[in-house]
């Protein structure tokens, strides 16, 4: 998925600026690491205030989950626009590749929570699986618009390769890694289209 720009201030009200100020954090930082200071700052809003909308850092996951969530269904809003499910795949993927810089430093928004919520009890892992199932039900729906009975199995395999050239932007610090996987994604949307 894709992530806005790190230095955007968040907009919306003082609940809305911490959560998506919380999916940043997080990603820059990792849940375990960030402190609620460090939302409250990232988000301008006061320390005492968050206390108001967010009583323990667990809500904070919760509503970084949803950040990831709101900006998915814009996502997938924009990307309906385009006239053909190939076109609004290689977008998807051009988002992708868009945000290699930001991969290359810290991964893929929602796979490294989903990594780090995984190693925990609390079920919150699960809410985020939700989300990202969303993305591939979606991507799943395209292949289907192209005609492919096997769409199941390739939306899966997108995510995957995404997921995966994420983790290895990131682990080499390399943006270009994303660049070529990017237009290697799109010509192979482009055969399964044909």
């Amino acid at each position: 998925m894709t992530n806005s720009a790190a230095d955007e201030r968040p907009k919306g009200g003082k609940r809305e600026r911490l959560g998506a100020a919380a999916a940043r954090v997080f990603h820059e930082q990792g849940v375990e690491k960030t402190t609620i200071a460090d939302i409250a700052h990232a988000a301008d809003v006061p320390v005492g205030n968050v206390y108001y909308y967010f009583k323990t850092k667990d809500q904070l996951v919760r509503a970084a989950i949803g950040a990831h969530d709101q900006t998915l269904n814009g996502l997938i809003a924009t990307l309906e626009q385009l006239p053909a499910p190939q076109d609004r795949l290689k977008a998807l993927i051009g988002g992708w590749v868009d945000e290699r810089e930001t991969a290359a430093r810290f991964g893929c928004p929602s796979g490294t929570l989903a990594a780090e919520l995984d190693k925990r009890t609390d079920g919150l892992d699960r809410e985020l699986a939700g989300v990202m199932r969303q993305l591939v039900d979606w991507v799943e729906a395209q292949f289907a618009a192209m005609g492919r009975a096997d769409a199941e199995e390739l939306a899966v395999a997108l995510i995957a390769a995404y997921q995966g050239i994420s983790l290895l932007t990131n682990t080499f610090r390399d943006p270009e890694l994303m660049v070529t996987e990017g237009e290697r994604l799109a010509r192979w949307i482009d055969s399964l289209a044909s």
